[in-house]
C-alpha cells in the first residue's frame, strides 16, 4: 500500500514572526503554514513577505509540509505576494488561497502564474457565504486542489452566527461532501481557545467522525492533541487489517466479520485507516 501524504494538522505561523518558524516545524505538525494574510497587520505586509521568502529558501529540516498562505489572490496584496514568489523562483510545498468565492478564482490564479506554480497543491479556504454556495464547483475547479479548508470565523461573521457546533454543522457538512466529490482532503477550522485542550480534543474527534481529515492549529500545544485525534488507534488498525485480510481470503464479495456485514464501502474505509496508519508510522502487526 503506497504511503500517502497526511494532513492531520496545519500549524499557522505569522510570517512577521520568523523566530517562530523553526519551533513550529519542530512540533512535528504535518504541515506548517507561513501566513501573509490575517496573521499580519496591513503595515507589516512587505516585511512579512520578505521574511516568508527567506524562510522558504532556508527552511529547517523536518517532515512538515511548508504551506504559504497569500492574501486574497485577486487583491493588490495577493498579486504582490504571488509575483514575489514567482520572481524569487521559490516554490512552497503548497499554496493556501483564502476567501475563494468561485472556481474562476482558482483557474485565473493558475493561468496568471504559470509555469512557476504549475502543479503546486492548493489549499482552498471556504470562509464566505458565496464560497460555501459554490464549494463543489470550487473543489473540482482544478486537479491541483488538494485540500478544502473550512474557515468558520470569517463565515460566522458574515452570517451573523455563532461559532458553535450546531450553527456550523451545515457548513461543515457541505465542505466534507465537496471534498469527497473531488477526492481531496477536508481541513477543519482552528479551535480558538488555546487554554482548552479537552474541548479541542472533543471537537477534533467530532469533525473527524463527520469526515474531516485534519484540523488547523494556532498554537504549538494544539498539534499533538489534533494529531492524536486524527490518527487511528491500535484497535482501529487491527480492525482494518482483519477486514482486509478476510475480504481478500474471501476473494471479494459480501461476507461477515465479527457478525457484521462487510461490503466494498467497508473495505474502502479499512484501506483508508491502514493508509493513514502507515503514513504516520502507526503500523501494528
Amino acid at each position: 500500500m503506497p504511503t500517502r501524504r497526511v494532513r492531520r494538522s496545519v500549524l499557522f505561523v505569522p510570517a512577521i514572526r520568523p523566530d517562530r518558524f523553526e519551533k513550529a516545524v519542530a512540533t512535528g505538525a504535518d504541515a506548517v503554514c507561513l501566513d501573509l494574510e490575517d496573521g499580519v497587520a496591513f503595515g507589516q505586509k512587505d516585511e512579512a513577505r520578505l521574511n516568508a521568502l527567506e524562510l522558504l529558501r532556508s527552511r529547517p529540516p523536518g517532515k512538515s509540509e511548508v504551506i504559504l498562505r497569500v492574501n486574497e489572490p485577486e487583491s493588490d496584496l495577493g498579486v504582490q505576494d504571488l509575483e514575489a514568489v514567482v520572481s524569487a523562483g521559490i516554490r512552497p510545498d503548497a499554496l493556501m488561497v483564502p476567501k475563494v468565492d468561485e472556481p474562476r478564482t482558482i483557474r485565473a490564479l493558475e493561468r496568471r502564474f504559470l509555469p512557476t506554480l504549475a502543479g503546486i497543491p492548493l489549499v482552498v479556504q471556504i470562509e464566505t457565504a458565496r464560497g460555501l454556495a459554490a464549494v463543489e464547483a470550487i473543489a473540482t475547479a482544478s486537479p491541483n486542489v488538494a485540500v478544502i479548508f473550512f474557515g468558520a470565523v470569517d463565515l460566522a461573521a458574515e452570517l451573523g452566527s455563532v461559532i458553535e457546533w450546531d450553527a456550523m454543522l451545515y457548513a461543515r457538512s457541505r465542505v466534507v461532501a465537496a471534498a469527497a466529490v473531488a477526492g481531496v482532503d477536508a481541513m477543519d477550522t482552528p479551535f480558538m481557545d488555546v487554554a482548552a485542550p479537552e474541548q479541542l480534543d472533543r471537537e477534533s474527534r467530532a469533525v473527524r467522525r463527520l469526515g474531516f481529515t485534519g484540523k488547523a492549529a494556532i498554537h504549538p500545544s494544539q498539534v499533538p492533541v489534533i494529531q492524536t485525534a486524527f490518527s487511528p488507534d491500535e484497535d482501529q488498525v487491527k480492525w482494518a487489517r482483519r477486514i482486509i485480510e478476510a475480504y481478500e481470503a474471501n476473494e471479494g464479495g459480501v461476507l461477515l466479520v465479527d457478525g457484521k456485514l462487510v461490503e466494498r464501502p467497508v473495505v474502502r474505509s479499512a484501506q483508508r485507516i491502514l493508509a493513514t496508519a502507515e503514513a504516520v508510522g502507526r503500523v501494528i502487526c
